[in-house]
Parts: structure tokens; C-alpha cells; sequence
């Protein structure tokens, strides 16, 4: 049976942390962990803060295709995670009311001064093709 978009949403809702996967400038692949802010619902659309002057925002900026993974642990009556790969585009905002829209207090670890940090971007990837796997099924969901 294939998951609809919703039913996936909810077995991500408590992963916070993914790897974002992305080329580099010479042509290989660069991965790093990125908050997902935990606890969001998500509908193919992912967010993620960061400073503008960084090399992943570099890469995206001459190539927007980007994947992710995430992951989440057996549960405590020892049925198997959830695994899911996520490939898209990524695109880059600027704008400090679609910020808001997607913070949380906890950002403030890395953006001390909220949205109004010097040099943040907001990064969308919006997914294209999403595949799971979690112990007792696996599909494709194309967005």
C-alpha cells in the first residue's frame, strides 16, 4: 500500500534533523545535517535557516537541485523507522515575513539575533520525488 503525502507527513513529525545533499562546485557530492525545526507538517515543502555566505548556499545558488534524508528510529515497541529520501529544487528567500512564518525559538542557538540576523537566508526545497521505506512498506510519492 502506498502512503498519500499526509500519512507520511505524520510519520515525519517528530524527525528534526536531515542531511542535505547537494553538488559541490567541482561536481561532487556535499553533504551536511540541517534542522527541520521538528514537529512541522510537512507538504513537500521543507525550510531551512542559514547564512548567506556559506558553501551550501553557494552550490545551491549554481545548482538548485538539492536531496535530503531523514531518518527516525524504531519505536520503543520495536517496529522499524522510517526512512526517506526527498529529491527537488531548493530556492532561496529574503524576505523576513515568510522568516517568521518559520521560526522557532530554538533558531536562536544559531541566529542569535532572530530574523533580524545579519547575512540569513531562508532555504525552500520543494520536493519532487519522495521515496520511504519503513520496515513493512515502501512507494514513491510524486509531488
Amino acid at each position: 500500500m502506498t502512503l498519500t503525502l499526509p500519512e507520511l507527513a505524520k510519520k515525519m513529525q517528530k524527525i528534526d534533523f536531515c542531511m542535505m545533499i547537494t553538488k559541490s562546485e567541482f561536481g561532487a557530492i556535499a553533504s551536511r545535517p540541517m534542522s527541520n525545526n521538528g514537529e512541522v507538517d510537512y507538504d513537500g515543502d521543507s525550510y531551512f535557516f542559514s547564512y548567506t555566505d556559506t558553501r551550501k548556499v553557494r552550490e545551491l545558488t549554481a545548482d538548485p537541485t538539492v536531496s535530503l534524508t531523514f531518518t527516525a528510529p524504531p519505536s520503543l515497541l520495536g517496529k522499524p523507522g522510517i526512512f526517506v529520501a526527498v529529491e527537488g529544487r531548493a530556492s532561496l528567500i529574503a524576505d523576513k515575513s515568510v522568516f517568521e512564518a518559520h521560526w522557532t525559538k530554538d533558531l536562536d542557538r544559531w541566529f542569535p539575533e532572530g530574523i533580524d540576523t545579519p547575512g540569513i537566508v531562508l532555504i525552500k526545497v520543494h520536493a519532487d520525488t519522495i521515496q520511504y521505506w519503513d520496515g513493512e512498506d515502501n512507494g514513491v510519492i510524486r509531488v
